[in-house]
C-alpha cells in the first residue's frame, strides 16, 4: 500500500487542506496492474470535513480492488471557489502521478456525501468552465484532466431552493449568498457535459430532503445523463456506511436496510468502468 498526504495551497486555502491517498501497490504477481480511483469528499456542512464520511468509506472501495484518495477540502471561513478549487487540483495531482501510482488514465470516481456530495458534484458539473482551468493553471486544451468519469453521490446537498440545507450554502457563499445562489444550485447547471452518476439517499431525511436529489436526477434526466437512483424509506441524514462501523459517537447513524447501497454501488461503478453504461 502506498500511503501519501499532499497539502493543498490553493487561493483561499486554509492550513490542513490536504489530499490523502491510497494506492494498492501492483506485483507480479498480481494480473491487475491499473485501477480506477474514487476521489472522496466527505460532508459536513462545508463548516468540517466528517471522519466517518472519510477513510471507512476509503477503505470500502479500496476492499472492492480500486484505489481512494480523500480530499479534506478547506471549509467554512474559507468560502467558494477555494474548496472546488481544492478538488479540481486533487485532480490534476493524481492525473499527473496517474502512471507512477498505476491509476487507469481517465478512470477516476467523484463521490460525496452531505456537502461533500455538493462539491463531488460541482465538479461534476463545472469541470469544464474557463474559470476552474485558470485557477489551477490548466490551458483550455487541458480541461479534460478535471472531468470526472462518474459521480458518486450519497444524500447530497444540491439545490439552494425550496428545499435547502441553509447551513451550507451560509458557509459556502458567505455574504455572496444572494448573487451565487442560482450557480451553487445544481439543478440548474446540469449539462451534457455532466458525467454518468450514481446517487442515494433517504426518503426519512429531515436535514437535506430527498427533493435535493430528486432534482438532480430530474435535470441528469434532461439531459440524457446516464443515473442510477436509489431511495430507501428509512435513515436519518449522514448516514456513511450505516453500519457499526461509521455508527455516530452516540451510537446512531446505523441503519441495516441502507448498507446495500455500498453493494449496488460497486456492482454499478464495475458496469461504469467496463463501459456497459456507454451503450
Amino acid at each position: 500500500m502506498i500511503y501519501q498526504t499532499i497539502e493543498l495551497h490553493e487561493d483561499g486555502s486554509l492550513p490542513g487542506a490536504r489530499l490523502n491517498v491510497y494506492i494498492q501497490e501492483p506485483s507480479e504477481s498480481l494480473q491487475i496492474d491499473t485501477r480506477p480511483l474514487i476521489l472522496i469528499c466527505p460532508g459536513g456542512a462545508y463548516a468540517y470535513t466528517s471522519d466517518r464520511e472519510a477513510e471507512p468509506i476509503a477503505l470500502t472501495f479500496l476492499a472492492m480492488g480500486y484505489h481512494a484518495a480523500v480530499l479534506r477540502y478547506s471549509c467554512s471561513p474559507a468560502k467558494y471557489p477555494t474548496a472546488l478549487t481544492e478538488i479540481a487540483r486533487a485532480m490534476v495531482i493524481l492525473s499527473e502521478k496517474a502512471e507512477r501510482w498505476h491509476i487507469e488514465k481517465g478512470k477516476i470516481v467523484v463521490q460525496g456525501c452531505s456537502a461533500g456530495g455538493h462539491l463531488a458534484a460541482s465538479l461534476g458539473i463545472f469541470w469544464h468552465k474557463e474559470f476552474l482551468a485558470e485557477r489551477v493553471g490548466l490551458k483550455s486544451s487541458e480541461q479534460e484532466v478535471l472531468k470526472p468519469y462518474g459521480m458518486l453521490l450519497c444524500y447530497p446537498v444540491i439545490t439552494s431552493g425550496e428545499f435547502a440545507h441553509r447551513g451550507s450554502f451560509e458557509n459556502l457563499l458567505g455574504d455572496r449568498q444572494n448573487e451565487l445562489a442560482d450557480e451553487m444550485s445544481l439543478e440548474n447547471q446540469v449539462s451534457e457535459k455532466t458525467p454518468k452518476s450514481f446517487i442515494w439517499h433517504t426518503f426519512a431525511d429531515n436535514a437535506v430532503p430527498v427533493e435535493n436529489s430528486l432534482l438532480l436526477v430530474q435535470a441528469l434526466r434532461k439531459h440524457g445523463i446516464p443515473t442510477e437512483f436509489h431511495m430507501y424509506p428509512l435513515g436519518s441524514h449522514g448516514l456513511a456506511l450505516a453500519d457499526r462501523l461509521t455508527a455516530s459517537a452516540d451510537g446512531g447513524a446505523v441503519q441495516e436496510e441502507c448498507t446495500s447501497w455500498t453493494g449496488l454501488a460497486k456492482t454499478w461503478l464495475d458496469a461504469l468502468f467496463a463501459g456497459k453504461l456507454d451503450k
